[in-house]
């Protein structure tokens, strides 16, 4: 029996599902991820990525972290690829019960899935850091300069940046539907940001798929391993 029969059958026998995905989930869409060979992390800046995306940096050098942030990490024409359409085909048919995303981009969301745990924020929040007002990307991306709320605030994206912590609501949903999950479908993400990574070890079940292009440091963990495109993988999958 081949990989995807595999899946296929593991899918077929699961009504309790949950799906982990990270940076790669989203490449298919033409939105670069940071790690690989031609990620954010391998193109040239003044400062490293890291760096520029730090709460440090959005303080004390603000408008170019806006310059920066508008340029490589919103991506209004990007589409949801196959990976997302599928997710959200496995919830309306009752099997898939949450997507858990390391992803900023709101694509799951545009696919038509509903219940999603976004860990580092979205792009597609925004809201002033003194009267809360909230506005979406195109408001950020109309911007000049430093995006101001019509209050006089600074206008700051809903994502997490380095040195910030996680939305504990958020990481306790996301522990919880993890636990419970009959199936764990972990795809897209290296494994390497902590404490995102760590999502995988409150898994209980026996059927934990792992699809990503590269191994991970968690591929002897898996009960099913698949290297390959999220996106390809997922668009093989039927449903009944």
């Amino acid at each position: 029996m081949d990989k995807i029969e595999q899946l296929q059958q593991m899918i077929a026998a699961s009504d309790n599902i949950v799906f982990f995905g990270g940076a790669g989930v989203s490449t298919e869409s033409g939105i670069p991820d940071f790690r690989s060979v031609d990620g954010l992390y391998h193109e040239q800046y003044k400062y490293p990525p890291e760096t520029m995306l730090s709460h440090t940096f959005y303080r004390g050098h603000t408008a170019e972290f806006f310059d920066f942030y508008k340029k490589k990490m919103i991506f209004p024409a990007a589409k949801p690829n196959q990976a997302h359409l599928k997710l959200a085909e496995l919830e309306k048919a009752g099997k898939l019960k949450a997507v858990v995303t390391q992803n900023i981009d709101g694509l799951h969301q545009l696919a038509g899935s509903k219940r999603v745990l976004e860990l580092h924020g979205s792009v597609k929040r925004n809201y002033c850091e003194q009267c809360r007002k909230f506005y979406d990307d195109s408001f950020i991306l109309g911007s000049v300069g430093i995006p101001a709320c019509e209050c006089g605030g600074t206008v700051k994206p809903d994502v997490v940046l380095y040195e910030e912590g996680l939305d504990r609501d958020t990481m306790q949903q996301a522990v919880m539907y993890i636990s419970r999950a009959d199936m764990l479908i972990v795809g897209g993400t290296s494994l390497v940001v902590y404490p995102a990574a760590g999502m995988v070890d409150y898994y209980r079940g026996s059927k934990l798929v792992l699809i990503n292009r590269d191994s991970t440091g968690a591929d002897y963990k898996a009960n099913l391993l698949i290297q390959g495109n999220i996106g390809e993988v997922l668009g093989r999958i039927t449903l009944p």
